[in-house]
Order: structure tokens, then C-alpha cells, then sequence
């Protein structure tokens, strides 16, 4: 599913990224840990076709990202990819159901095709009855859960999340922990997620763990 080969990065002097090897199998749940500094969401926005390696290359559901002119970049990234980050970024003018539709719209989906996804997904995380609520009437961890559903409301081939749990009490946090892993059942996307969070990194399928730029660690958790 990715292909990460010698990955280096800088930023002026400091060389972040130091020459990352990496593979990611599909409907694989990804950790990647590690102190703050050591690069890891600086790994996951080149991955994520975010910001471009100073060298190296990204292979993303068969395709050389590097190989895509700006226009080609905008729309695999819209057809093939989620994000979700540590606060939702939600539109506050919006609803959670608009809120989720937007990257339809966005990929040419019809209002009606863009609508009942978004619905499934909405009543999926259990939302379906805070659909019309606008982000302002909404919890922290429905919020979140709503910033998720646009994630994948293109059915993107991998999800990308930084710090995903990070703002959330300890009662949502497990929430959209768990949640992660039934979306990965229902749906087969990959998710690849920073955290400082532990007990999220231990419940996922493998943690990378990453220091000064470089991978010192690939747990691969194997259940009995």
C-alpha cells in the first residue's frame, strides 16, 4: 500500500528526516512514535503528499507520487487519501453532515451520491441524529468523529491522522480509538497515525518508533 525509500528532509541546517525506509500493508493500523523532534509528522505530510522529500520516493497505492504534475496531485490526494488532525478544523458555517460532503463535492460526487455517503458514515460513528448540528453545538469527541467520517467520505485508500486523540478527555479518546479499528473492518482502509498516546500505539497493528530523524523500531504486534 506505501512504499517509503530513503526518505531525507530539511529545513535549512537541520536535516529532519535522515534516509526513512518504510513499507505499510493494506488495512494495515499503523502507529508511529516517538519524542517530539524526531520527525514524525514531518514523515507523515511527505507521505501523505503534503510536502515533498528533498530526496527519496513515495509509492501510494501503486502510484509514484513524485510523478504527479500540481492538478494530478490535487485530485489523487482528494480521491486517495483522508486526513484527520489533532483539532477537527471543521467549517464552523457548516453543519456536520455539509462539513462531511465537502470532499465529495469536492472529487465531482452528485449531492445526492455526496448526501447518503456522508449519511452512512454520519450514522455509522453514531451521529446520524447530529447531523444538522453545526460544529459549535457539538462535543469535543463528536468533532472529531465527524472530522473522521470527511476522511473517508471518498473512500480514500489510506487515512492519515496526527495526534488524532490528542484534545480529547480520556472517555473519547478511547471512543475513537476503537473506532479506528471498526472503521478498518467495515471499510479495509489503512490508517497511519502519530501519537504520543500509548495506549493507542498498543493497539495497533505495528508501532514505528522514530528518533532524530531516523526509524529505530518496527514492532509488528502479532496476536495469539
Amino acid at each position: 500500500m506505501i512504499e517509503v525509500r530513503n526518505i531525507r528532509k530539511s529545513f535549512g541546517a537541520l536535516e529532519v528526516l535522515k534516509g526513512i525506509d518504510l513499507d505499510i500493508g493494506k488495512s494495515e493500523v499503523v502507529s508511529i512514535v516517538g519524542p517530539s523532534g524526531a520527525g514524525k509528522t514531518t514523515l507523515l505530510q511527505i507521505m501523505g503528499t503534503l510536502d515533498k522529500p528533498d530526496a527519496g520516493r513515495v509509492v501510494l497505492d501503486g502510484v509514484a507520487v513524485e510523478s504527479l504534475n500540481r492538478v494530478e496531485m490535487a485530485e489523487f490526494r482528494n480521491r486517495r487519501i483522508g486526513f484527520v488532525f489533532q483539532f477537527h478544523q471543521l467549517l464552523p458555517e457548516f453543519t456536520a453532515l455539509e462539513n462531511v460532503m465537502i470532499p465529495a463535492y469536492i472529487g465531482q460526487a452528485t449531492t445526492r451520491e455526496a448526501r447518503n455517503r456522508a449519511l452512512e458514515l454520519l450514522e455509522f460513528m453514531g451521529l446520524g441524529r447530529r447531523a444538522s448540528h453545526k460544529p459549535n453545538e457539538l462535543s469535543g469527541g463528536e468533532k472529531q468523529r465527524v472530522a473522521v467520517a470527511r476522511a473517508l467520505v471518498n473512500r480514500p485508500a489510506v487515512v492519515f491522522a496526527d495526534e488524532p486523540s490528542g484534545s480529547l478527555d480520556t472517555k473519547n479518546k478511547e471512543e475513537l480509538h476503537r473506532l479506528f479499528f471498526d472503521l478498518r473492518d467495515k471499510f479495509g482502509q489503512t490508517f497511519v497515525i502519530v501519537t504520543h498516546d500509548d495506549g493507542l500505539a498498543s493497539l495497533t497493528d505495528r508501532t514505528i518508533h522514530m528518533k532524530d530523524g531516523l526509524i529505530t523500531d518496527d514492532n509488528t504486534i502479532i496476536s495469539l
